[in-house]
C-alpha cells in the first residue's frame, strides 16, 4: 500500500481546535498513523493479503489479531516471568517475583489473592499478590489524540495488546513432612528457594494449604473468615470459607487470650458486635485452661460496659434463623444466649439502673471506703502533686488507724473538717496547712453517693464477681458523672488485678480462676496523664499486662481511640483486631503492617484486619453477619 496516497477518515482530520482546519496531512503524519494502527492491535492475518477490516472507518487499515490461545485448558492463572528479573532475598525489598497473567484470567485476579507456585520436587511457594499492572506489549505511544479517539469509538480494547503482570510477595514454602502417606503433614518454612522460570501460577484453593501458608491454627477461638478486599476467600472444600482462629492451647506457649487483645474501631464499625462474638467463643463450656497447681479451670469474664450492651449476651439473638444456626454449627462456632450472665450493677445514691433490655440476673454493689486505704487515688478527685498525694496517704493511714476498716467516706470528710488536726499536723511539720487544704478540696470533689451505699460491698462479692465459666457485666451508663464511672471501674479492676498478682490475696477465688478483664472505652481509663493517680492506675495495668500470662489474667481492651491508650500497656498487647478507623493518628497507633494500614479507612462494617504475630501472618477478616447472641434494641 502506498501511504502517500492514503487519505484519513473524516473523524481523524484535525479540527480548528486541534490544528489548521482543512490542512493536508504530511507523509510523516500518515506513517505515524499507520504505526498507531498496528500498535492498537490491528495485525495482518496470514494469507489475508492485508485486507482492511472495517473497525473504525472504511479508509483505515485494520489487522486481525493473532490467536494465541493454546489447545486444551489452562492449568492456572499464568506463569512466572523473568522479563524483569526473578529473585527472592532475605530483604523483602530486594525480592523480584512476577507472574504473567493470561487474558482469560485477568478479570478474576485481585490484590491480596493467595497463589501457589510449584517447585520441581513437589514443594510449593505460597505467595500473595501485592501489585497488578498493564505493561505495553509494543513500543508505541498510546498517549496521542488519534489513539485516544480510536479507543473512545471502540466498545473494548484488545487484551492481547498488553501484558498483565502480577507482583508477588513470597510468604512461605509449603512441604510435606513425615513417613507414610497417611502420616504426612503439611508444614511451612521461610522462603529459601527461587521458583523456576515459566512455573505455572495457580490460585490457592485448598484450606489446609492456605491455613498452613498463613500460619493460621486449625483450632482455637473463632474471630472471622479470611477475606481479601472485603470478599471471603473461597475454596474447593465444604464449607468453602476459611475460618480464622486464635490459638488457645499450650502447643506453642501460653494461650493468646492471656497475652492480651485489643479491638479498635470507630463508631458504627461493628466493634461491640465483634467483641460479643469473641467473648461467646471464650465462654464455650468445653474450653478450659491449665493452672499452676495442675487443675484445669474454665475462664471467668468480667466486662465493663459503658453502653449497657453486654448483658444482652444472656439472651438468644431473635434475628438468627435456622439456616444460620446450621451454618455456624457446621463450622464449629458456638452460638446462643449465655445463661451464666450476671449484671453486677454499681449503686449510686438516687440513680436508678434501667436494665430492661436484657433478662440477665441483676445484683447491686457498692464500693466500701475501706478500699481507699490501699488505693488512695480513689479519693484523690482531681490532680494532686507528689507532696499532696503523700499527705493524703498519711491522712488516710491516720483515719483508718482511729476508725478501723469500718470507717466511711462521710466520716473521713468529718475527720478532715477538724481544725485541731490541721493545726497539729502543720506545727509538727508533717503536713503544711496549704497542703492540708488542697487535699481536703480534692476529697470533697469526689462524687457524693458512690461510697458506702445501701448495697453489698464489692469486696464481699468475689464469688459473684468471678465465676469459672461465668460472664459478669458491670454497666456504667446509668451513673451520673464520668468521674463516678471512672471510680467504679478502677475500684473493681484494681481489686481484680491486686488479687490476681498477689502472693497473699484477699480472695482465693479470684487468684485461682483464669480471668479475662474486658474494658470497653478503654481510652477513658488507661490514658497517659500527668496526675499522680493516673500514673498509679497505668502502672497497675502495666503490671497486669506484663504478668498476666503467668497468672492467667488477660486484658481485653475495646476502644475507638487506640492512640490514647498508655504506651506501657499498649506494647504488651499481642492480638489486635482493627476495624474501620477514620483518624490517621488512630490508624498509625495500632502498629499494623503498612499494606493493611492503608485499607483500614475503607473497610465496611464487620471487616477487620487481625495482627497477631504469635498466631499468624497479618490478614483481613470478615466478621459474622449475625451476632451470636442478642445485639441491639
Amino acid at each position: 500500500m502506498d501511504l502517500g496516497d492514503f487519505e484519513p477518515g473524516a473523524d481523524d482530520r484535525p479540527t480548528d481546535d486541534e490544528g489548521d482546519a482543512g490542512g493536508e496531512p504530511s507523509r510523516d503524519d500518515e506513517a505515524n498513523r499507520g504505526s498507531d494502527a498496528a500498535a492498537d492491535g490491528d495485525r495482518v492475518e496470514a494469507g489475508d493479503g492485508g485486507t482492511p477490516r472495517d473497525d473504525d472507518s472504511p479508509d483505515e487499515v485494520a489487522f486481525e489479531p493473532y490467536d494465541a490461545s493454546p489447545a486444551g485448558r489452562d492449568r492456572g492463572l499464568g506463569a512466572i516471568s523473568v522479563s524483569q528479573g526473578l529473585r527472592v532475598a532475605e530483604d523483602g525489598d530486594e525480592t523480584s517475583l512476577r507472574a504473567y497473567v493470561t487474558t482469560d484470567n485477568r478479570d478474576a485476579v485481585r490484590l491480596g489473592k493467595y497463589l501457589l507456585v510449584p517447585y520441581p520436587d513437589d514443594e510449593l511457594l505460597f505467595a500473595k499478590i501485592t501489585a497488578l499492572e498493564y505493561a505495553q506489549e509494543f513500543q508505541t505511544d498510546d498517549a496521542t489524540e488519534i489513539h485516544a479517539r480510536r479507543a473512545m469509538r471502540r466498545d473494548q480494547f484488545e487484551e492481547r495488546d498488553y501484558k498483565f503482570v502480577a507482583s508477588l510477595d513470597p510468604l512461605a514454602v509449603l512441604f510435606e513432612d513425615g513417613g507414610r502417606d497417611d502420616e504426612r503433614t503439611l508444614k511451612r518454612r521461610m522462603v529459601d528457594r527461587v521458583p523456576k522460570p515459566g512455573a505455572v501460577v495457580t490460585e490457592a484453593t485448598d484450606p489446609d494449604q492456605i491455613k498452613t501458608g498463613l500460619k493460621i491454627p486449625s483450632a482455637g477461638i473463632f474471630l472471622g473468615h479470611l477475606s481479601v478486599g472485603g470478599e471471603k476467600v473461597r475454596t474447593a472444600a465444604e464449607p468453602p470459607t476459611i475460618d480464622y482462629r486464635l490459638r488457645d492451647d499450650y502447643s506453642d506457649g501460653d494461650p493468646l487470650v492471656f497475652r492480651h487483645t485489643l479491638v479498635a474501631g470507630g463508631t458504627g464499625s461493628g466493634k461491640t458486635h465483634a467483641t460479643k462474638n469473641v467473648l461467646r467463643q471464650l465462654l464455650d463450656e468445653e474450653r478450659t485452661y491449665e493452672m499452676d497447681d495442675g487443675r484445669s479451670a474454665r475462664l471467668a469474664v468480667v466486662q465493663f460496659d459503658p453502653q449497657d450492651e453486654y448483658a444482652q449476651m444472656h439472651d438468644d439473638n431473635p434475628e438468627m434463623d435456622a439456616e444460620t444456626k446450621r451454618r455456624y454449627e457446621r463450622e464449629g462456632i458456638v452460638h446462643g444466649g449465655y445463661d451464666d450472665t450476671v449484671a453486677l450493677v454499681p449503686k449510686e445514691d438516687s440513680v436508678p439502673y434501667g436494665g430492661d433490655n436484657h433478662r440477665a440476673e441483676q445484683l447491686e454493689f457498692t464500693i466500701p471506703f475501706s478500699m481507699a486505704r490501699d488505693r488512695p487515688w480513689l479519693v484523690a478527685g482531681s490532680s494532686l502533686n507528689e507532696n499532696q498525694y503523700a499527705a493524703l496517704r498519711q491522712l488516710l493511714s491516720r483515719f483508718f488507724g482511729e476508725y478501723g476498716d469500718g470507717g466511711t467516706y462521710a466520716e473521713f470528710k468529718t475527720f478532715l473538717d477538724d481544725p485541731a488536726l490541721k493545726e497539729q499536723l502543720d506545727e509538727s511539720g508533717r503536713v503544711h496547712e496549704s497542703t492540708f487544704d488542697a487535699v481536703k478540696r480534692r476529697v470533697h470533689g469526689v462524687p457524693n453517693g458512690v461510697f458506702d451505699q445501701s448495697a453489698r460491698p464489692i469486696t464481699e462479692l468475689d464469688h459473684q464477681l468471678v465465676r469459672p465459666g461465668g460472664l459478669t457485666v458491670i454497666p456504667t451508663y446509668h451513673l451520673s458523672t464520668s468521674r463516678a464511672k471512672e471510680l467504679f471501674v478502677l475500684a473493681v479492676s484494681s481489686m481484680l488485678i491486686d488479687d490476681k498478682l498477689s502472693n497473699a490475696p484477699d480472695s482465693t477465688r479470684i487468684k485461682e480462676t483464669p480471668l479475662l478483664l474486658g474494658m470497653d472505652e478503654a481510652h477513658n481509663f488507661l490514658a497517659d496523664a500527668d496526675t499522680v493517680q493516673a500514673r498509679k492506675v497505668i502502672s497497675k495495668f502495666t503490671e497486669a499486662a506484663k504478668q498476666g500470662r503467668k497468672e492467667r489474667l488477660g486484658l481485653f481492651l475495646v476502644t475507638q481511640d487506640p492512640q490514647d491508650v498508655a504506651e506501657s500497656v499498649f506494647k504488651q498487647i499481642n492480638t489486635r483486631l482493627v476495624l474501620n478507623l477514620g483518624d490517621e493518628d488512630a490508624i498509625k497507633s495500632v502498629n499494623i503492617p503498612p499494606a493493611l494500614e492503608d485499607k483500614v479507612p475503607y473497610m465496611e462494617k464487620g471487616q477487620a484486619v487481625v495482627y497477631s504475630p504469635d498466631n499468624s501472618e497479618p490478614v483481613e477478616l470478615k466478621g459474622l453477619p449475625v451476632c451470636l447472641t442478642r445485639h441491639g434494641d
